[in-house]
């Protein structure tokens, strides 16, 4: 028998060592194992298997309540494959204000932490991309530990592969921290040669069209996908407004005005009336949403729980657009059976057993 050469070998060898273990596309099983580690710290879904079955997942690291009580876990799976997984919204009134301080701030910036503490952040690159301001404060007190752990692990035990995982709140967050990552990478404060996947469950909207453009663009290829159960109404929030002002330059409605001055003085007049019309009330209405989710907020709730944190400037839009590979979990009739709507359990569509349920029986019931 011939010898293989050692440099045959070793090619081989190095060709394996690049390979990647995450693949692209929405994994249904993968998923399940996440939303399960979410709701259950376990990445075994079903809660019989559980019972006997070795956990493929294990707890490397969980942070301290930060911020508006946000946290976020660290799990290693047996493959070497990372998880981050961000908490979602708890039952208490803190928690709660992440989510209903809703107004929107640029999606580059800097926020005022603390007396000490100053978050540099983008999550885009356009300068017309905005994000919702609550949950950029959560990710504010979350994100440098992120980095610091990436880094850790990527230099200790050579974790190469993360999955980026959250469930509701959570799911948001999600979408904010694939955002910094990317751009942080960019700047070299991570290393260029990480995979990052993304699972955002149950998100709510985090920002505007221009930031929904930018994270599919850099998420390209079916990296991060945002998993919806169509009967639950958390994905529907945040109130979207939008404006003429919410159109890229190039619109007719953003110059309407210029356009109707030269056209004959009845189609002026009357064109005019309908325009001013049209255009005040969409106007007025996005300044009380950010009036109230936005300054009100920060001064009767907000700055409360956090004393030294500086009031950000706000952008003047409430145009959120959902973002992200959509995976459309549809119910039939037997999911109503299970699962019926009833105006006395708001979340009764949102939990693990019903994103589960369709799951398993969308994608994993042969």
């Amino acid at each position: 028998m011939k010898r293989i050469p050692t440099l045959l070998l070793l090619l081989i060898f190095c060709s394996a060592q690049s390979q990647t273990i995450l693949q692209p596309g929405f994994d249904p099983k993968e998923y399940a194992q996440l939303l399960s580690l979410t709701f259950n710290s376990s990445g075994i879904p079903d809660s019989v298997e559980r019972k006997t079955s070795k956990d493929p997942y294990h707890l490397e690291y969980r942070s301290e309540e930060v911020g508006l009580l946000n946290r976020w876990t660290l799990y290693l799976r047996n493959d070497n494959v990372a998880v981050i997984d961000l908490r979602g919204t708890v039952n208490k009134t803190t928690s709660w204000l992440a989510n209903f301080y809703a107004a929107m701030i640029p999606a580059t910036g800097s926020l005022q932490l603390n007396d000490s503490t100053t978050f540099n952040y983008q999550f885009a690159a356009s300068e017309k991309a905005a994000v919702h301001a609550g949950w950029t404060i959560s990710i504010g007190h979350l994100a440098p530990e992120i980095i610091q752990k990436v880094n850790e692990y990527y230099a200790t035990k050579q974790v190469k592969e993360f999955l980026i995982m959250g469930h509701s709140q959570g799911g948001a967050l999600a979408f904010l921290l694939r955002s910094y990552l990317f751009y942080e990478t960019q700047k070299g404060h991570l290393p260029k040669d990480v995979t990052y996947k993304t699972y955002c469950s149950a998100a709510p909207k985090v920002g505007n069209m221009y930031y929904a453009y930018d994270f599919d663009f850099i998420t390209r290829g079916s990296w991060a996908h945002t998993v919806v159960n169509s009967a639950d109404w958390v994905p529907e929030t945040p109130f979207s407004m939008q404006t003429v002002y919410d159109f890229n330059p190039t619109s007719p409605l953003t110059n309407a005005k210029a356009i109707l001055k030269k056209q004959k003085f009845a189609i002026r007049v009357a064109g005019g009336i309908v325009y001013d019309k049209l255009e005040r009330k969409p106007r007025k209405a996005q300044r009380k949403f950010e009036k109230y989710l936005g300054t009100v907020m920060y001064k009767k709730a907000i700055r409360k729980v956090l004393p030294q944190l500086k009031e950000p400037a706000y952008v003047h839009g409430n145009n959120f657009m959902r973002a992200g590979n959509p995976i459309i979990l549809m119910p039939d009739a037997g999911y109503f059976q299970l699962f019926p709507d009833d105006k006395t359990k708001p979340f009764i569509h949102h939990m693990f057993a019903p994103y589960y349920s369709l799951v398993k029986t969308l994608y994993l019931t042969k």
